[in-house]
């Protein structure tokens, strides 16, 4: 037996940041509220989260359950699930999970993250989040004054080389990918003492759970503290996909084309966090959260405001 329908305001894919804060939002203005979560954040490899105004350093499993803990003190219902099909219906939309349960709502937040597709060479996955890391604003103070390397696979290596070099002396560009480096960067890379090491490299080394070398092809190794990558960003879309929503690309991955408050081009369909913005850190994907938050409840208020006036004047509510 499948489990029994449920029916909501505004349902939320994504527990994360961006889909809680709405959440918050949403619930505090008395909007019924259904969150569907899969139980995979992004950060969760990272030991704490950054940036986070009064609260940084803050476990991101932390986060999320004291998240959770607010959105559901103010009446938002969370269910751990994976939401894996989307449709447009008569009265808003139904979203399946995988379980079986269908989610009928008004409106739909999509705050379903990204996927970090990181280059493929052995090593560099296991030490995701802790020593192999993306971004300096995430963990920069961290790793401050270390001996950083970065794995050249494209022109954000190269701005990832200047912006770590802000934090340490100890810089180190590998070639690997990155075919040309254009006259200006290489000046400032040389006026900045970064060392530029040609050849593939092979794999990443650890010792205690930590990054200790990086071995190239031709077998020359070189210890470091910290790798930078950058991954490849796509925006996690099947459901707006289904919805007959369109992806765009972008030379750093893809996402969704969402409005300033979050609305895309499907009707009744928001997007909030790392799935329209590859570069929202934590901080940001809940003001984008409660900004769609915001909004969404704005459009129910129109709505409901001209349910009441076509009823009073006998006549059905125009769609």
């Amino acid at each position: 037996m499948n489990p029994p329908d449920l029916c909501c305001d505004v349902t939320i894919v994504g527990g994360g940041p961006a889909g809680l804060s709405a959440a918050v939002a949403l619930a505090r203005s008395l909007r019924s509220v259904l969150v569907v979560d899969d139980g995979t954040p992004r950060n969760a490899p990272a030991a704490g989260a950054h940036n986070v105004l009064g609260h940084d350093g803050i476990a991101p499993t932390r986060l999320l359950t004291d998240g959770r803990r607010e959105a559901e003190h103010f009446g938002a219902r969370i269910i751990s699930g994976r939401a894996v099909t989307a449709r447009r219906t008569e009265d808003g939309f139904e979203v399946g999970l995988a379980d079986g349960a269908r989610v009928r709502s008004r409106r739909l937040l999509l705050a379903t993250g990204l996927t970090d597709e990181l280059p493929d060479v052995p090593g560099v996955r296991e030490l995701w989040g802790r020593t192999v890391l993306h971004c300096p604003y995430c963990h920069g103070w961290e790793v401050r004054g270390r001996r950083i390397g970065v794995l050249g696979t494209g022109p954000m290596s190269i701005h990832q080389a200047l912006m770590f070099r802000q934090l340490t002396d100890t810089v180190t560009l590998f070639r690997h990918e990155l075919d040309e480096i254009d006259p200006l960067s290489s000046r400032r890379l040389a006026a900045l003492d970064v060392e530029i090491v040609d050849g593939p490299v092979d794999r990443v080394m650890a010792a205690d759970g930590a990054l200790r070398s990086v071995v190239l092809a031709d077998g020359r190794e070189h210890a470091l503290d910290t790798l930078a990558v950058a991954p490849r960003f796509t925006a996690r879309a099947e459901l707006y996909e289904q919805l007959g929503g369109t992806v765009t690309d972008h030379p750093m991955g893809s996402f969704l084309a969402a409005g300033p408050t979050g609305q895309t081009d499907l009707p009744g369909v928001w997007a909030a966090g790392n799935v329209d913005d590859l570069s929202a850190m934590v901080a940001v994907a809940s003001g984008a959260g409660l900004a769609a938050g915001v909004a969404i409840n704005a459009d129910l208020v129109t709505e409901d405001a001209d349910a009441a006036v076509a009823a009073r004047a006998g006549a059905a509510p125009v769609r």
